[in-house]
């Protein structure tokens, strides 16, 4: 038998981070991770079949500087050296905490919201600070108070599960009260009509993260960005992977930033999509809370959620049943495409008439 006193005390105490279920492909309808139900733009696999063809014996660039330079020049960033690349936007929300709270430190996010955050508070051995959003998903006053130890601040904009966001002033202004540095995390902001991109110009301890699994439909090959001023991609350059971004996934990130485009359009269908789950659902009883992201969170007023997350599930269509125990529970659902959405609807039509 295994010896846990060998481990750290936060290791053994740790639940882990669950993600969404990952069916085999083909078999199941997903609407439950926030994926994008459409394939990335063709220059982009180009780009990853010409990296596959004669590159893979060689170390990728630990800078991953193509992509930064694409990426800056997309962004209209003042310059690469604002850019670190990732291993996923979850692999720069552990350097942040890594690189900003020590053990027995505290870290600050709202509740509900990503569950992640968490988790990387519990490994590194620090505290985390729950602050509950208000009923209507704004967020308190609380969330700026001064306490003891606190080294980080994570704001999810658009949170998820909710979809709703803060503007930029609000952003700001969360920023200029606060005593620690502040990450937006902005895996869903292509699909809003803000971000706050800007502010990091404005405000050294303004931090922003971003993620190429949502947006360009590139969640299979794990590539995110932190975007701060060079001084603090420097210092948590110290302490990524060496090569934590392979020659692949900065080949594919590159030639995604060059394609606007298929971006803004990707983002017009998705929006347009969103625009008709919020119409067609409280037809069907559910109340949707108005999203800025590429899912919507919902409520049935009659029916339990877990009753229709195993109807759903049994006619292979996967959506996300959350729970949040006093602070509400419902369903994430993911915007498919219109065939998607069509046999959703179908379902829930029949199952809850």
């Amino acid at each position: 038998m295994v010896n846990r006193s060998m481990y750290r005390p936060a290791v053994t105490a740790l639940s882990g981070y669950v993600p969404g279920e990952q069916p085999p492909p083909g078999k199941f309808i997903k609407l439950n991770t926030n994926e994008n139900p459409y394939p990335p733009p063709q220059p982009v696999v180009d780009a990853i079949k010409k990296a596959a063809d004669g590159t893979l014996n060689r170390y990728p660039d630990a800078t991953s500087r193509a992509f930064r330079c694409a990426a800056a020049e997309a962004l209209n960033l003042p310059g690469p050296e604002w850019i670190l690349a990732g291993n996923g936007s979850d692999e720069i929300l552990t350097m942040l905490v890594r690189g900003f709270v020590g053990e027995g430190e505290k870290l600050r996010m709202p509740y509900p919201s990503y569950v992640l955050y968490r988790t990387l508070a519990d490994i590194q051995g620090a505290s985390w600070d729950q602050i509950n959003f208000n009923d209507d998903w704004t967020l308190p006053g609380s969330f700026t108070e001064s306490t003891e130890n606190l080294k980080l601040a994570l704001l999810p904009n658009p949170n998820s599960p909710s979809g709703t966001i803060l503007s930029e002033s609000e952003v700001a202004k969360v920023a200029e009260e606060l005593e620690c540095p502040l990450v937006v995390d902005e895996a869903y902001a292509d699909f809003a009509e803000t971000n706050c991109l800007g502010l990091v110009g404005q405000n050294e301890n303004v931090l922003v993260t971003r993620t190429l699994s949502k947006s360009y439909g590139l969640a299979g090959i794990r590539f995110g960005f932190l975007v701060a001023h060079p001084e603090v991609v420097s210092e948590l350059s110290k302490i990524k992977d060496s090569y934590n971004c392979d020659a692949i996934s900065i080949a594919a990130a590159t030639a995604a930033m060059k394609c606007s485009d298929w971006l803004a359009d990707n983002c017009s269908k998705i929006i347009a999509t969103r625009n008709r789950m919020a119409h067609e659902l409280p037809k069907i009883g559910f109340q949707v809370t108005p999203s800025h992201a590429n899912f919507v969170w919902c409520r049935h007023e009659n029916i339990s959620h877990r009753s229709i997350y195993d109807f759903l599930k049994s006619q292979q269509v996967l959506v996300r049943l959350m729970d949040f125990g006093d602070h509400g529970h419902g369903l994430r659902i993911s915007l498919g495409t219109d065939e998607q959405n069509d046999a959703l609807f179908c379902l829930l039509q029949g199952h809850l008439s």
